[in-house]
C-alpha cells in the first residue's frame, strides 16, 4: 500500500451525444449477368433502351461484366480483348427481331438488379428502424445515468464513467465527471472518500497515459517522519500488517524449531517490523536461540519513508536482538528483487532458509507485461535455493489482468471493505484520518486506475493464481499451523468484531464482513 498525491483536473463541458448514422445500403458487384446465352455490357444495355427493335441487333463477341459501384451505381469492366475487327457476327449473339421479348427481358434483368418497388421501401424501412433503434438506446443511456445521479448512487455513476471512458465517449466522461465532483469528498463517507480517489484515478487516466501519470501528481509528497507515521498509524488501527507478519512468522518459527543456524531472506524488508515479534518469540525456544542471520532487500517508497538506506533497519534489528540474547546479524542488499540473481543473496551452506514475500510478489511484472516474467523467474530462483519454508502474504483481489472495467469495479469493491474498516478505528474528525488514506491507500489506487503496461506496478491476483504459480515453480504446498489460527484469533479480539479469519486448503484468509482482504499461505 503505498503514497498518494493529487491530481490536476480538467476542464469540463457537456455537448449531446450525436447519434451514428446507419451504414447505407450498397448491391454487391454482380459479374457476367446472361441473357439467353449474351453477355450484356452497361453500354450495350443503353443501346437497347434507345434503339428500335425493328431488326436484328448483332452483340460483340467478348464478353464484358456488369457490375454497380459502391453508390448503386452501375460500372461497366471492359473486354479484354474485341472482334469488332473481323466483322464476322456471332449467330449465338443474335436477337430476334422481338422489341417485345427484348423489353421482357430487360425488366426482368433489372427486376434482378435492382429488385422491385417494394424490396426498395422496405431497405428504407429497415434504415428507418436502425435509426429508431440507436436514437431509443440512446435515450435509455441518457435516462438510466441522469437516474443514477438523482438518487445519488455513486458506485453506478463511478462505473457508468469507467465504462465511458473505456469506450472513448468523452463527452459522457467528462458530463459524469463533473456530476461525480458533486457527490465525492475525503471528508464524507467511507463511500465517498473512495469515490474521490477512484474519480482522481480516471481524471489521471483520461490526462494521460503512461509515466506522464505519475509525472502530474501535483501533490507534494509528505515529509519522510510524517510518511512513516501515517503507515504506523495504518499498520495499528486494521490488522491486515499484523495478520499477514503474524501468520508468516508463524510458519517460519514452526519450520525453524529444530535448526540452529537460520538464514531468512525477506524481499521487502520494509521497517523491519515484521521481525520484531519473530525475534522475542525465538529468545523464547527451549534449548535457545538459533543464530539468525536476516538479508534484507530494500524498495524505494520505505527506504524515503525511514529517511536512510538499510542500515537503520539493520541496527534497530541488531540492537532488539542483543537485548534479548538472540545471536544476530542483518546483511543489506542493494538491489531490486527483479534483477536479483543467487549470488546476491549470500545463502551458505549449513543455514536453514526462509523466504518471506510479504506485499510484495504483486509488484513483480509478469508474462502479461515482460517476456522475461520476472515474477515467475523469481519463483524459480528462489527454488533453487531449497528452501525448508517460504511464506507468501498478498492482498486477495484479482487486478492483475483483468480489462479496465472489471478492474475498476474489483478495485471499489475490495477498497469499499478497507475504507469501512478504517472509518470504524478512526473517527471522521480524527486529524490524521484522511493523511493515512490520501498517502497510504489511495496512490495505489491510483495507480490501478490510471496506468497501463509497465506503469502499472499494482497487480494483485488471487491466491488461486499464487498457487499456480508455486506449483509451476516447484514448490509444493506447506500447511499452517493451527496454533498460528488460535494466535491470529486472540489478535483479531482487539479490533472489530466484523473482521472475519477463515482457514481453507492450509491457507488462511482475513476479512472484513463477507470480503476477503488478505491470504497467507507457505510453502516448501
Amino acid at each position: 500500500m503505498r503514497a498518494t498525491e493529487r491530481h490536476g483536473s480538467v476542464s469540463h463541458r457537456f455537448d449531446e451525444q450525436p447519434v451514428e448514422e446507419p451504414e447505407s445500403y450498397g448491391f454487391p458487384p454482380i459479374h457476367n449477368v446472361v441473357i439467353q446465352g449474351t453477355h450484356l455490357s452497361a453500354h450495350n444495355l443503353d443501346q437497347y433502351e434507345s434503339s428500335s427493335a425493328t431488326s436484328n441487333y448483332h452483340v460483340q463477341s467478348s464478353p464484358s461484366s456488369l457490375s454497380f459501384s459502391a453508390n448503386g451505381s452501375p460500372t461497366s469492366q471492359p473486354d479484354l480483348q474485341s472482334n469488332q475487327s473481323s466483322g464476322s457476327p456471332i449467330n449465338q449473339s443474335c436477337l430476334t427481331n422481338d422489341g417485345g421479348g427484348l423489353s421482357h427481358k430487360i425488366r426482368e434483368l433489372e427486376s434482378v438488379l435492382l429488385g422491385n418497388e417494394s424490396d426498395v421501401l422496405d431497405i428504407y424501412g429497415i434504415t428507418s428502424q436502425v435509426r429508431h433503434n440507436q436514437v431509443s438506446s440512446e435515450e435509455q443511456n441518457w435516462k438510466q445515468m441522469t437516474e443514477m445521479i438523482s438518487r445519488g448512487d455513486l458506485k453506478e455513476v463511478l462505473c457508468a464513467c469507467a465504462k465511458a471512458l473505456a469506450e472513448n465517449d468523452m463527452s459522457t466522461t467528462e458530463w459524469l465527471m463533473s456530476n461525480l465532483r458533486q457527490m465525492v469528498s475525503v471528508s464524507g463517507e467511507p463511500i465517498q472518500r473512495l469515490g474521490a480517489y477512484m474519480l482522481e484515478g480516471l481524471v489521471a487516466r483520461l490526462a494521460s497515459t503512461g509515466s506522464c501519470i505519475y509525472a502530474s501528481l501535483r501533490c507534494k509528497e509528505p515529509a519522510s517522519a510524517e510518511l512513516l507515521s501515517y503507515m504506523h498509524i495504518l499498520y495499528e488501527v486494521c490488522p491486515y500488517f499484523k495478520f499477514g507478519y503474524m501468520s508468516a512468522n508463524g510458519a517460519i518459527a514452526e519450520a525453524m524449531k529444530d535448526e540452529s543456524r537460520v538464514h531468512i531472506i525477506d524481499f521487502q524488508i520494509a521497517q523491519g517490523s515484521q521481525w520484531i515479534t519473530l525475534i522475542q518469540a525465538l529468545a523464547t525456544r527451549p534449548g535457545g536461540p538459533p543464530h539468525v542471520r536476516l538479508t534484507g532487500i530494500d524498495d524505494s517508497t520505505s527506504a524515503y519513508a525511514r529517511g536512510g538506506g538499510l542500515d537503520l533497519v539493520g541496527k534497530r534489528l541488531s540492537r532488539l536482538a542483543e537485548s534479548y540474547k538472540v545471536p544476530f546479524e542483518f546483511r543489506a542488499a542493494g538491489i531490486s528483487a527483479s534483477e536479483v540473481q543467487l549470488e546476491d543473496l549470500g545463502v551458505q551452506t549449513g543455514e536453514a532458509l526462509a523466504v518471506n514475500f510479504a506485499f510484495m510478489l504483486h509488484h513483480m511484472p509478469d508474462e502479461s507485461v515482460s517476456i522475461q516474467n520476472p515474477r515467475d523467474r523469481l519463483l524459480r530462483v528462489v527454488k533453487s535455493l531449497s528452501p525448508k519454508v517460504v511464506t507468501l502474504v498478498e492482498q486477495e483481489s484479482n487486478t492483475n489482468t483483468a480489462p479496465f472495467c472489471p478492474r475498476f469495479a474489483e478495485t471499489f469493491s475490495y477498497f469499499s471493505a478497507v475504507f469501512n474498516s478504517i472509518d470504524v478505528a478512526l473517527p471522521r474528525e480524527h486529524k490524521e484520518r484522511i493523511n493515512v488514506e490520501q498517502h497510504c491507500l489511495a496512490r495505489e489506487i491510483v495507480n490501478i486506475i490510471a496506468c497501463e503496461g509497465v506503469e502499472r506496478v499494482e497487480r494483485t491476483e488471487l491466491l488461486s493464481k499464487w498457487r499456480s504459480r508455486f506449483i509451476m515453480a516447484g514448490f509444493s504446498p506447506y500447511p499452517l499451523s493451527p496454533i498460528i489460527n488460535a494466535t491470529i484469533k486472540t489478535l483479531l479480539q482487539s479490533y472489530s468484531e466484523k473482521y472475519t479469519l477463515e482457514e481453507r486448503d492450509g491457507a488462511l484468509y482475513l476479512g472484513w464482513m463477507n470480503q476477503a482482504l488478505v491470504a497467507s499461505c507457505a510453502w516448501r
